[in-house]
């Protein structure tokens, strides 16, 4: 595979900022995202770069190696435990008579690397691949079932199995899915961190969900029935007479899935807001004085 420089990827310079890469990437990975273009190929294949550049350069140390190794960064680790290695037997300045430099890409370290990692050199040490990291960001309502979902990690789409009810910041690992290995080596792991945004709806607790309600003042005080939203869809709820405002009910088994428990489910309880009555008519306020003199 072609060397890509991920700079050029996100049109940028090696003195760019942080903030130049964040804003560059997020600028053009909204110009190739595949829902805004679903029957590209040229822009699914620059987005998968553009995701590929940011994931080592918005890392520092990622970045870091990259900046000094090139393409040849995800093994620098190893450059330079043989050249410590060499230096504590008594040698001048690296590996194999190789010297440190600051090159992009420079000819020493090309030539190091042919030579450790498969360019007809004889030693075939076995290194494991890098672990990825990624991010997911989801709804309250994408995790309300499991689901797979494709994503793009190092340059590769990947289809993945989302469990139901998947906690805000945990992190699942996915094994065999980050770098491959080098000289056969096994393929590192990808570990990816969930994000759930908030709700308008649901206030979510461990695996309870809470929820307001409006109630008119007519139904809390004669009671009857009312629709209530749901994480699933809607449902009929009775409400008993005389009921307070701030009253408590709890729907059973209609919070959030359990996290790998199958058919297993938290609660939902609902808070009533009632809501009193505006604009009346002369008759409507006549009719409430009679009430409350009686």
């Amino acid at each position: 595979m072609a060397f890509i420089d991920y700079y050029k990827t996100l049109g940028l310079s090696k003195t760019a900022s942080d903030k130049d890469i964040k804003n560059a990437y997020r600028k053009l990975a909204r110009k190739y995202h595949p829902d805004l273009n679903p029957n590209d190929a040229e822009a699914h294949k620059k987005f998968q770069e553009l995701n590929e550049a940011n994931e080592v350069l918005s890392d520092a140390e990622k970045r870091k190696k990259y900046d000094k190794y090139g393409e040849n960064w995800q093994h620098g680790d190893v450059y330079e435990q043989q050249s410590r290695q060499q230096q504590s037997y008594g040698g001048t300045g690296g590996f194999g008579g190789y010297t440190d430099t600051d090159s992009f890409g420079g000819g020493d370290f090309s030539d190091f690397f042919k030579s450790m990692f498969g360019g007809g050199g004889s030693r075939q040490t076995k290194y494991r691949g890098q672990d990825y990291n990624a991010e997911l960001r989801l709804s309250l309502q994408d995790i309300a079932e499991t689901h797979k979902r494709t994503i793009t990690v190092g340059g590769k789409n990947l289809r993945i199995n989302i469990p139901a009810g998947i906690e805000n910041g945990q992190t699942i690992k996915i094994a065999g899915h980050g770098g491959a290995g080098v000289n056969n080596g096994p393929a590192g792991d990808l570990y990816i961190k969930f994000f759930i945004a908030d709700d308008a709806r649901f206030k979510r607790d461990g695996n309870n969900l809470y929820s307001t309600v409006k109630l008119d003042l007519y139904t809390a005080v004669l009671g009857g029935e009312i629709t209530a939203e749901t994480l699933t869809g809607k449902v009929k709820v009775k409400v008993k007479a005389e009921t307070q405002n701030g009253t408590k009910v709890k729907l059973k088994g209609k919070g959030m899935p359990v996290y790998k428990k199958e058919n297993e489910f938290g609660d939902l309880y609902l808070t009533y807001d009632i809501q009193i009555p505006v604009n009346l008519t002369e008759k409507q306020k006549q009719l409430f004085e009679e009430l409350s003199k009686s």
